[in-house]
Order: structure tokens, then sequence, then C-alpha cells
């Protein structure tokens, strides 16, 4: 246990990188504690992922490094996999508002999704603390060993290059922009058409082909569906094929094996197809192109390290820290917790143990997931002690935990697919099970949570 002594409160000048769901809380947060802030986004309007672009980078799969990189992975189709009560932050729910965002769906749209975090900017007094059009370029310390001198450049959509010192920054640019490709032995030589599911967007490019999606997660079941009613045929290579059922005239198939390069597939279990088209559905990379680290803080397989409790790198705490980098959480919720955080923590209000026990904390989680057998690229998977995370920084701010019907609603949300079927986006009653008629209190341990990202 570490001791904390009260300090005086302080202001400190933080800059805010992105300016998307975990930026903008992140913003709310800091301003509310005092602090100065600029947010800088690279975009010409909030939302980060949430704002649909059409257009798709010159590279499909994402490997060229000079190519113009589109931040969003939003498809025209997609709806949210978790339901709305879910969505909001704790004091600003995602309820439907007519005439400002009114999708009442309990499983809406991006679009608003978007409308509700453009509320959430406007009513939080947040838009005004946006530069955009500012891309950042390069974050680094002023000098060694001043973790509370940091120079701050960018350029803006002219080319014109400047930079301004903060004490503090945040690093909320995102997780689903840096693609992760699958790999198999003839990929690269393949004569088909291969993209990242980063640069899916309709499903007309398909019509009359033969399609295989790899991965089974929530993107790569949602192409699948939107491309079935147009494409020739549609196969999904994924190491797990039983939840998958629900998709009629789908073809499942165990991992890809080796690929040849006439068109030919070959799987695993030792099946095959000619195909036109692959679909790299497995995920992304965490990538932080302007950061200058020194190799402080480094990303290896998938894995930001070292970060305190996910969020600070222990010889650069409080001054560095980045939001949202766990998956498999209620994203806002955890945003909104981890944002008030590094908040009160940068105020003076909360301290953080010394450098040698967040490092030993660290390297004993790492210990722990290692034990259970994950692989180092699901550091920053939050289901190995389901919400315990996010009730331990509610108690860091004096809160009470999570509601219980949050916990719960987020485990059986996972589930539907597998009980509900194709379309259990709308036919699942919210409303009922709000009402304790469609789960009770303890569903959540019934379900097992074991599908991949």
């Amino acid at each position: 246990m570490h001791e904390k002594k009260a300090m005086a409160k302080r202001s400190v000048k933080a800059a805010v990188i992105g300016a998307g769901m975990s930026g903008l809380i992140a913003a709310r947060e800091l301003r509310r504690e005092g602090h100065r802030v600029v947010v800088f986004e690279k975009g010409s309007e909030v939302g980060g992922t949430w704002v649909y672009d059409p257009r798709v980078e010159s590279d499909p799969l994402g490997l060229d490094p000079g190519r113009e990189v589109i931040h969003s992975s939003m498809y025209k189709s997609l709806r949210t996999n978790l339901p709305r009560p879910i969505m909001g932050f704790l004091d600003y729910p995602c309820d439907a508002k007519p005439g400002v965002w009114d999708d009442p769906r309990p499983f809406p749209g991006h679009e608003e999704v978007l409308r509700f975090l453009q509320g959430f900017a406007a009513d939080s007094g947040v838009v005004e603390l946006v530069r955009f059009g500012h891309e950042v370029v390069r974050v680094e310390q002023v000098a060694e060993g001043r973790n509370d001198e940091w120079v701050v450049e960018w350029r803006t959509r002219d080319g014109e290059a400047s930079a301004e010192a903060f004490e503090a920054v945040v690093v909320c640019n995102g997780k689903y922009t840096e693609p992760r490709l699958a790999e198999f032995p003839g990929r690269s030589t393949w004569r088909g058409e291969q993209i990242h599911s980063h640069n899916y967007r309709i499903p007309e490019p398909y019509k009359d082909k033969i399609v295989v999606i790899i991965g089974n997660g929530p993107s790569g079941i949602d192409i699948a569906k939107d491309i079935l009613h147009v494409a020739k045929e549609v196969h999904l290579a994924s190491r797990e094929t039983t939840k998958l059922e629900i998709l009629e005239g789908l073809f499942q198939h165990s991992p890809i094996d080796h690929a040849k390069e006439d068109g030919k597939i070959v799987f695993q279990d030792g099946s095959s197809i000619y195909a036109d088209a692959i679909i790299h559905c497995s995920g992304y990379k965490y990538h932080f192109p302007f950061l200058r680290m020194n190799g402080i803080v480094n990303v290896e397989d998938n894995c930001v390290a070292p970060l305190y409790q996910h969020v600070f790198p222990p010889a650069l705490a409080p001054w560095l820290s980045f939001i949202a980098v766990p998956y498999r959480a209620i994203a806002f919720v955890l945003s909104e917790l981890q944002s008030r955080w590094v908040a009160k923590i940068l105020s003076g209000k909360i301290l953080l143990p010394s450098e040698e026990e967040m490092t030993s904390s660290v390297h004993e989680y790492y210990h722990r997931i290692e034990a259970a057998g994950w692989p180092k690229r699901h550091t920053h998977r939050l289901q190995l002690e389901k919400f315990d995370y996010e009730n331990w920084l509610a108690g860091e701010l004096g809160l009470t935990p999570l509601e219980k019907w949050r916990q719960n609603m987020y485990f059986t949300s996972l589930s539907l697919p597998m009980t509900l079927g194709e379309n259990w986006r709308d036919t699942w009653d919210a409303e009922k099970w709000m009402k304790g008629e469609a789960g009770g209190e303890e569903e959540s341990d019934k379900i097992n949570c074991t599908s991949e990202c």
C-alpha cells in the first residue's frame, strides 16, 4: 500500500490528442478540474471514428507508410453492438432526443452516436477547446528529466507547422485506424483483391464475387451479413465457428493455411476454394506515430508498455497518459472514469504510487495474464476479471461501484447474436430487459464471453 498525502490543488496546461469520444470526455474532465486544455484534432469535426468517411485509403491493406491515412473505419451500415443505455456517459446518457439525435432503436446506427457526441461536445462547452485541422506530428519531452515540460508540434491543412509547450499530454487518438493483417503463406502473391475492414464501406463492389472474410468479431460478422445479398458466395475463416450459424448462406472454414497465386485458398482443415476477394477483419494495432519516447513507451505485439493501470507510463506519470487503451469494456464509461482519474491526479487531489511501485504493479499484471494463458496481444483486454478494473477506478475517485444493471446488460448483449439469431439488434426488447423480465441479476454470470475482438 502506498501512502497518500493531501497536496495543494494545481492547474496545468494540458494537450489532448484527438477529439473523438475519449478526447471529448478527457477534455471535459480536465476542464472541470480547472486545467487549461487544448484539444488537437486532425479532422474538421468532433467524433473521431464515429465520423463516417466514404473515402478509402490508396493502399487497401494499410501497408504503405506513405499513404494518406483515413482515420475512421466506419462502414455505412454499421450499428452499435452495445445497447443505447450503456453507450452514454454516467451523467450524460445516450437517450434519443427528437430533433437532436432521434434514432430510437436500442442498437442505433453510427449516425446517432455521432449526433450524440456532437451534442455532448456542444452542451459541455468542449467544442470551444478544439483546434480543428491540426494534425499532431510530434510529442516529446522538452528536456530529459523534466517530465512536466512537453512540446507538441502540429501541422495544419495548408502545410504550416508550429509547436507549443504543455505541462501534460493526454493521448486520445483511438485504436481503430492502423490495420492488423492476418498472415499466411502466399498472402503477398495471391492474385485476388485484398482489403482490411478499415477500408470497407459498402457491399456493392462485391457483387457476384466469391469473398473470403477473415475473423469472426463484430466487424467480420457485420460485413459478412452486409455482402451476403450481393456476393456470389461468402466464406468466413476463423478459429471459432459455432456462433456463426445465425448467418444463413455463410460458408464456414477453419483459418487459412495458405494461398496460391492462381487464386486458390487452402484452409487448415484441408478444404479449398477459388476466391475473388479477401477481407481482413483481423483487428487493429495501437499506433502513436507522433510520440518521441526514446524507448520509454513501446508497442510490441499490440501491448502498449509499460502502462500503470493501462493509463500512465510509470517513468513519465502523471504528465503523459493514455485514455481508452483497454478494450472489451463499456468504452464510454471506461473513458469517463479514466479521464476523471487523470484529471484529479493532475490537480493533486489523488496521488499516484511511486514510480517503483507502479512498475512493480505493471509487471505483476503481466505475470497474471501470462499465467492465465493469454497471449501478449491481449494485455489490454478487460474480460479477465469482468468489471474489477472499472470499479477500481470508481473506488479511486470515491464513487460507488458501477450499477449492476450496466454489467449485466453488457454481458447479456454479447450473447444476443447466439440466442436471438441474425436480426438480434431488432428483436431484443431492451425496455423489457430493463424491467427485469429478460435476464435477472445473475444473467452475466451465465454467459461465456470467449469471442475474439
